[in-house]
């Protein structure tokens, strides 16, 4: 059997069916087809995917004005003609660098005495303490804004703790309302440090420690302790435990016990410190508002950060998953 010469061409692909059949450039033309058959279906992948993501954006544009128009980049500092309770978290450690700072929480009660419709004002308080001056600094604000501002009763509402430095600030109200089961008190002032020296000796460890001024080395964990030093600290710690009973005292009035105990550091419960006079009552924030205020629609004025911040705690995670729902949608059509 003779074979046939090989003159380059090869018979269509049964894909190619009868329309290549006798055409020798079948395999360019089917090439051609395609990839013009792919374009079409990227364009189209590519509308639907600008489709999704316009609907995305859409979307973003219908949140953020509906933020806007319920107060999140304004202060929630909505006129209300019912009236309302104006709201001031406190939440964690007071300090400068915390969102419980004094700068933070002043702006935010400022801005709630300041709004159009507040019929009370409420600072809710979830605190272990802090900075006595941070505490200080809102306790004298709370003052202020009182005398300033005679008409709009401002209330201490607890949550889980409020103890030493977050009692400070919530002894400038008002009224101070807790749960049965918080933790309310600890009047006291502490500083903490730690000693090395007994591990030092054990390790062979020479401690090098170079001051000018004999008391520059205070506290050194390093050094053996100088008791003249940790009784002159006593001291400055006794001063400031003063001020704080002080100020607890000016704010509580004759509503506290006179049980020595309450200025000792210890914690009680909410049912306990209704009992010493440290709290008012026993009520909630939503019981508060509705029964005490008589406005049971509550805006926050709680200072959030910067924009991007803000919108990335209240939009982020829907967002989020609105765009990733998107994207799965197109890569489908790619």
């Amino acid at each position: 059997m003779s074979e046939t010469p090989n003159d380059g061409w090869q018979p269509a692909p049964a894909a190619a069916g009868k329309k290549y059949k006798d055409d020798p450039q079948w395999d360019k033309k089917l090439i051609t087809e395609l990839a013009t058959a792919s374009l079409k279906e990227q364009r189209k992948a590519r509308r639907w995917s600008i489709f999704f993501r316009s609907l995305g954006f859409i979307y973003l544009g219908v949140v953020l004005f509906g933020g806007m128009s319920a107060g999140w980049f304004k202060g929630d500092g909505v006129a209300d003609a019912d009236g309302f309770t104006a709201v001031v978290d406190l939440d964690g450690v007071i300090a400068a660098d915390q969102n419980a700072s004094a700068e933070a929480i002043i702006d935010g009660l400022n801005a709630a005495f300041d709004s159009e419709g507040a019929r009370a004002v409420m600072l809710r308080i979830n605190s272990p303490g802090g900075s006595p001056v941070e505490s200080g600094r809102i306790y004298d604000e709370m003052r202020r804004l009182r005398e300033a501002h005679p008409e709009i009763p401002l209330y201490a509402v607890i949550g889980d703790t409020c103890a030493s430095g977050g009692y400070y600030v919530a002894s400038a109200a008002d009224r101070i309302f807790a749960d049965k089961a918080s933790l309310v008190g600890s009047i006291g002032v502490r500083m903490d440090s730690f000693g090395f020296t007994g591990a030092m000796d054990k390790l062979g460890v020479e401690r090098r420690l170079i001051t000018a001024g004999e008391n520059k080395g205070l506290l050194d964990p390093f050094s053996p302790v100088n008791e003249k030093q940790v009784e002159h600290l006593r001291g400055m710690l006794a001063t400031v435990h003063q001020q704080f009973i002080h100020a607890v005292k000016e704010g509580r009035g004759e509503r506290l016990s006179d049980d020595p105990a309450i200025y000792s550091g210890l914690v009680w419960s909410g049912e306990n410190a209704v009992e010493l006079g440290l709290i008012d009552e026993l009520a909630s924030d939503r019981q508060v508002a509705r029964d005490v205020v008589g406005a049971e629609k509550m805006v926050n004025f709680t200072p959030q950060g910067d924009l991007l911040t803000r919108l990335s705690e209240n939009l982020g995670a829907s967002i989020a998953s609105h765009l990733r729902l998107s994207e799965s949608f197109s890569g489908m059509l790619r």
